[in-house]
């Protein structure tokens, strides 16, 4: 039995139409893939509906791992915060019609009330509880604050709910100054995904933007680690393909992912887990 299963983010090939990127992944022999909300709106601002998504995903007979993703929720004050709400209420339902188990919830760019973020973190999963949808508090590595998985533990402890988890990914590990060691602080229940990537040598962690991110192998970061630590506390769940580079962009999308495929799959099995 595989150590994980794969998922290709759709960012990985951006500007590939939305129904395209599911039936991409799937032929490119990936298990689930992950899609943004702003396809998504843009999909049925053009006249595309939510049904259409979702047989598109059950024809390519693929799974929808995450939605990406809810934004200005945790910092945001006023009538700013009414609307990053509502937006977070409409984003959920819609995850739910779409049958996503999981939305992303990025953190704010500046300083974190980790108080205050932790309630409303816990009201989010709330909203989502009956919906059958789990808010994911992510950290993101060139954020001002909760930018390193100590930091966004904070966060799910103070929160108090048990469906707290967060997303992992190499590039933000690195960026915000961790080391991979660090996910041994995480127990597997807490992890909803984990991003897969690689880090270029240069330019230096502390200065890396998402469009360096490079395929699994292909940089410096210790990904064979990575992966055996994820198995080591237990995580059994999906490496997802998330790169932003414009290069990739320009190729033709189902080589991309296919690419992005065996380069994970290599990594996984250099580790000694490909049968794990």
């Amino acid at each position: 039995m595989a150590a994980f299963r794969y998922c290709l983010n759709g960012s990985t090939i951006r500007p590939t139409p939305l129904l395209e990127k599911i039936r991409v992944s799937a032929q490119a022999g990936y298990d689930a893939v992950e899609l943004w909300f702003d396809d998504i709106e843009d999909y049925v601002r053009n006249g595309g509906s939510l049904r259409d998504i979702r047989h598109a995903l059950d024809d390519a007979g693929i799974e929808l791992a995450t939605l990406i993703y809810l934004r200005d929720w945790f910092d945001a004050t006023g009538e700013q915060f009414e609307r990053a709400w509502a937006e977070a209420r409409r984003r959920i339902e819609w995850a739910a019609q779409l049958q996503a188990p999981f939305v992303i919830a990025s953190p704010p760019a500046g300083p974190a009330d980790y108080a205050e973020g932790a309630r409303r973190y816990a009201a989010l999963i709330e909203l989502g509880r009956p919906l059958g949808v789990r808010p994911i508090m992510e950290f993101l590595g060139f954020v001002q604050d909760l930018n390193s998985i100590d930091k966004v533990l904070l966060v799910l402890e103070q929160c108090g709910s048990p469906d707290a988890v967060t997303v992992v990914d190499p590039f933000h590990i690195a960026r915000g100054g961790d080391c991979v060691e660090s996910l041994r602080n995480l127990r597997a229940s807490q992890i909803a995904i984990s991003h897969f990537n690689d880090i270029p040598a240069s330019p230096p962690a502390d200065k890396l933007d998402d469009a360096d991110r490079v395929y699994p192998g292909d940089g410096v970061f210790d990904l064979r680690q990575y992966v055996r630590l994820l198995y080591e506390i237990g995580y059994r769940g999906f490496l997802s393909l998330e790169l932003f580079r414009r290069e990739l962009w320009e190729q033709p999308p189902g080589d991309v992912a296919r690419t992005g495929l065996a380069k994970m799959q290599t990594v996984v099995e250099s580790a000694g887990l490909a049968d794990a």
